[in-house]
């Protein structure tokens, strides 16, 4: 392999959900020649899925086909890591399916053991349904919750980037009436305290200046409705400050995200729950955003998009989400590089040496 090769990541990518969008918008976002040029990749898939989402797009196949078990290295290009013991998976399905939940289980686990043993530099994940991973038996709420369970990764938050719109999440999958009950100091650190390493580390902010949501309307204004901001939010706030960040709030979230945008005051934004930051992301970057995970021993990014059953086969699906997860994927991974370049090994709690995988087939 030559050294320019050598240098360019080496990216782990699952289909997602069979049935869903995953196949073609991987198939439309790898087939700008110049993101292949970055780095080099492998499709845990179905090749037949793949073939078909190009046919569609009117996309000559870029990639090679190789059984999944035979995929070792990969020195340039695309290949698929096809897992054709699945069958044929029909275009036309466009629905949850048990089928589906194991499928996207399958690829899931493999990628994620693989990039555990520094096989590959970055995962980035295709959207999968929950409801076929019900289904299929598996009750992890989503990605996030998946990977920290296989990882063994205790303090994980999802990050949502779009352009300079960097926004964390306290709370993910968990309805607003639960989280009155597990709402605390501890749970609003965490995001303050990842966010600012992934700043820091990945976004290459020396200083970075994090604004922190209000939970209540008006950020409780002062405490006509509701105490969590001074009870809950402000006290972590002060152990983030003993820390050294930068934190300012709580704001009320209806304001604070214009000023983000607008202002350029604050690099990062920490909110209280799903659809309070989920909303303002995709406002200002839908076909952009990315979904990324910190505190994982490994950088993962992902579309902010679902399996969108009801287009699928249609050659509707924009790629954008995906294009920025992968770019995001290699940026990360060469930034990863660097700050190893300058650390002396070893990372061992990086890559593990064997990464046990649970058997979830049967969870109550």
């Amino acid at each position: 392999m030559s050294t320019a090769a050598a240098h360019r990541p080496l990216i782990a990518i699952t289909l997602g959900d069979p049935a869903g969008i995953g196949p073609e918008v991987i198939v439309k976002a790898l087939a700008d020649e110049k993101l292949r040029s970055l780095g080099r990749f492998v499709i845990f898939g179905l090749h037949d899925l793949m073939d078909y989402a190009a046919d569609r797009a009117e996309i000559t196949p870029y990639w090679f086909r190789m059984p999944h078990e035979d995929v070792q290295r990969v020195e340039t290009g695309v290949v698929v890591a096809d897992y054709d013991e699945y069958g044929l998976f029909s275009p036309n399905l466009k629905r949850a399916t048990a089928e589906g939940g194991h499928a996207s289980m399958r690829f899931l686990d493999d990628a994620i053991a693989a990039t555990a043993l520094g096989r590959y530099d970055a995962l980035v994940t295709g959207p999968i349904n929950k409801t076929s991973w019900h289904m299929a038996g598996y009750r992890f709420p989503g990605h996030t919750e998946l990977l920290s369970d296989r990882l063994h990764a205790k303090r994980v938050t999802m990050m949502f980037v779009s352009g300079r719109l960097r926004v964390a999440l306290a709370s993910v999958h968990e309805s607003i009436f639960d989280l009155r009950h597990s709402f605390t100091i501890g749970k609003v650190f965490q995001p303050i305290d990842l966010l600012g390493q992934a700043l820091r580390e990945w976004f290459g902010i020396e200083r970075p200046r994090i604004a922190v949501c209000g939970l209540n309307p008006h950020a409780g204004e002062n405490g006509r409705f509701g105490d969590e901001e001074s009870r809950i939010i402000e006290p972590a706030m002060v152990m983030a400050r003993e820390l050294g960040l930068e934190v300012e709030g709580p704001f009320p979230a209806d304001t604070l995200f214009y000023q983000v945008v607008h202002s350029r005051r604050y690099d990062g934004v920490v909110a209280m729950y799903h659809d309070q930051g989920l909303i303002p992301v995709k406002l200002h970057g839908f076909d952009r955003a990315v979904n990324v995970t910190l505190g994982l021993p490994i950088i993962r990014t992902s579309v902010d998009h679902g399996t969108a059953y009801d287009i699928v086969g249609l050659n509707k699906a924009r790629p954008g989400s995906m294009v920025e997860a992968l770019r995001l994927a290699i940026q990360l991974s060469n930034k990863k590089r660097q700050l190893l370049s300058n650390t002396p090994p070893p990372l061992e709690s990086y890559v593990h040496q064997q990464l046990p995988i649970k058997d979830t087939s049967n969870q109550g």
